[in-house]
């Protein structure tokens, strides 16, 4: 006891040491005095057997009890040889502590990984109920932790899952993991989409589940993928519209010319197909800012400029039970956009907003300056920065989950038939896209929806406007030589004539290869006039070559939209000129004659 210190922890093992220490002095007293006379000491012969035998009653009832404990020890000895062993007698507490403090120790690490783990840990019991729950899985469906204990794990997964879920336990029991994802319902009537791991436990006949939260990435795939549809879509949509606007281009430029030589009834006839191709001209320019790739002429925009000027004309589209409020920053805000598009958002987000409200409401549109930081930036697939937002709101019937995610795809539309294009909300989709925003919605059934457009600010300063030039009402005439290079064999036999009318030397060609050898037998060129989408060589890489071997010959560039081949110094370069499609006869004279006319300027001033 003294060698294992039992003596300090252990009273019982003292106690039954001090018995048997006391036991073996009181036999051994009793044995000396009665050896005593055979020893030679017989003057205490007398007094030893006194002492021994003739004591009181109970020192006689002692020494019963301990000889007969003495014999009981003695008789388990033969039988338990350890019990005599002092290091099993009397057991080792001290490394019984250490092991039980080594054992307290394991488990509160193991507990502490558990609870600071980034994932929801689960115990489940042989029926499917939670044994036990880390707090970050109560964290994740914002639930007190102590209520899950208990709990039956097919109470929180989604309905539609479950089937899903009873097979994978029932099958966890023949070994292996099995992962699958599931929805489970958060606090609030939420839903988180789980990515689950199932393991069956060794010591029972539970299972351990392993659960990682990953809502955000799968809405982040979800925006992906409805990113790429829309691209595919707006791909389709720009080149439908190039084709189509050449068309336009035919329509209303044989019309023009049919107008010189007609009557006054056909020259209504007339003006009615120019009226209705110019209604499909800014049709395909919607699809084609649904796809990015309408031509913009962006300049910096104070955007509570525009909004304040814009408020005329949005009170006469709503209805007089619609009543508008505008709330504007008291500073400037400037973005760099094309107002025109940056005015056809505002207008088809009023519409859509008087349109949800049958019976009268508020249409409210707010714009103030917000700093987006990284996560939030990352949450709207915007970069982080300085951002103009524009808030248009109503109290209208609203729109459901399901709804709000279709909302910007072309041709969707909740209107009823030929009330809705289908096209306002993918137009405003392209066109903020396109000048590097981003745009949400926010909607719930009945009560109302809230559409957030976010432009990137710039710290350029407004440029001073120059007033518009007057539309002329006839051709601009001249009598240089022009190369017209268009691949379309309809827009180039009327591009030439219109030409031609207007008194200029025209050499037509089908493409760039075509163009090149025009040039080398025609030298004395004034212009260039080429498409900027051709096969084989496109509209840039001509004028390069052209320009190369006629230095400062001047370019008109005309197509629907320009895919990225026009960089934006080609498009800043004053010697250089873009005309959209589809142009009329007087646009195309008119932009002619213009870009002569400021060479011929430079030429002289030169």
């Amino acid at each position: 006891m003294w060698r294992t210190r039992q003596w300090r922890n252990n009273p019982l093992g003292l106690a039954t040491a001090a018995i048997f220490f006391s036991c073996a002095v009181h036999h051994g007293s009793h044995t000396v005095h009665l050896l005593l006379p055979y020893l030679g000491w017989g003057m205490h012969s007398g007094m030893a057997m006194r002492h021994a035998f003739g004591s009181s009653l109970s020192v006689a009832g002692w020494d019963v009890i301990t000889a007969a404990v003495a014999v009981w020890y003695w008789t388990l000895r033969g039988r338990f040889p350890a019990l005599v062993r002092g290091a099993a007698v009397f057991e080792d507490l001290r490394l019984r502590q250490a092991a039980e403090a080594t054992l307290r120790a394991s488990e509160e690490r193991y507990r502490g990984i558990v609870e600071t783990t980034s994932e929801g840990v689960l115990l489940l019991d042989g029926e499917g109920r939670i044994s036990y729950a880390n707090s970050r899985f109560a964290a994740m469906l914002g639930r007190p932790q102590d209520e899950l204990s208990g709990t039956t794990i097919m109470n929180l997964v989604t309905e539609a899952d479950r089937p899903v879920a009873e097979r994978e336990l029932a099958g966890v029991a023949e070994g292996g993991t099995r992962r699958l994802e599931l929805g489970m319902h958060r606090e609030g009537g939420q839903v988180m989409c789980a990515q689950v791991a199932l393991t069956a436990r060794v010591d029972d006949d539970g299972v351990l589940a392993m659960v990682a939260d990953v809502t955000a990435q799968k809405n982040i795939e979800a925006q992906l993928r409805q990113a790429q549809k829309l691209d595919a879509v707006g791909q389709l949509a720009g080149g439908v519209a190039h084709d189509f606007n050449n068309l336009l281009t035919v329509i209303d430029g044989y019309a023009a010319l049919l107008i010189a030589r007609a009557d006054e009834a056909s020259t209504r006839d007339l003006n009615m197909i120019r009226e209705a191709a110019t209604r499909a001209g800014a049709l395909t320019r919607q699809l084609l800012a649904f796809s990015r790739t309408q031509t913009a002429e962006e300049r910096v925009v104070d955007v509570v400029g525009l909004v304040t000027g814009l408020e005329g004309m949005l009170h006469r589209l709503i209805r007089e039970d619609v009543e508008l409020a505008v709330t504007t920053s008291t500073s400037s805000l400037h973005v760099r956009v094309d107002p025109g598009q940056l005015e056809q958002v505002l207008v088809n987000l009023a519409v859509n907003a008087r349109d949800a409200m049958p019976d009268g409401g508020t249409l409210s549109i707010n714009t103030d300056r917000i700093d987006l930081d990284g996560e939030t930036a990352a949450q709207l697939g915007a970069q982080p920065g300085e951002y103009v937002l524009i808030t248009v709101a109503d109290g209208g019937c609203g729109m459901s989950a399901e709804v709000a995610a279709r909302i910007f795809e072309p041709f969707f539309t909740t209107k009823e038939q030929g009330k809705g294009t289908g096209l306002g909300m993918s137009t405003v989709y392209g066109i903020v896209t396109q000048a590097g925003g981003c745009i949400q919605v926010n909607s719930r059934p009945g009560q109302g929806t809230a559409v957030e457009v976010y432009l990137p600010m710039t710290a350029a300063e407004l440029a001073v406007g120059l007033p518009p030039d007057p539309v002329p009402q006839r051709l601009a005439t001249g009598t240089e030589t022009i190369l017209f290079i268009e691949d379309d064999p309809a827009v180039r036999t009327l591009t030439e004539r219109i030409l031609r009318t207007a008194g200029y030397q025209v050499l037509a060609g089908v493409d760039g290869h075509h163009a090149l050898k025009i040039m080398r037998g025609n030298p004395d060129i004034s212009l260039l006039v080429t498409d900027v989408i051709m096969p084989g060589m496109n509209g840039q890489q001509l004028a390069d070559r052209i320009t190369a071997m006629l230095p400062g010959l001047p370019v008109i560039f005309t197509s629907a939209h320009t895919r990225g081949v026009l960089t934006p110094t080609t498009r800043d370069d004053p010697s250089i000129a873009f005309l959209e499609k589809p142009y009329t006869a007087t646009g195309i004279t008119r932009t002619v004659r213009a870009v002569l006319d400021a060479r011929t300027t430079s030429t002289a001033t030169n």
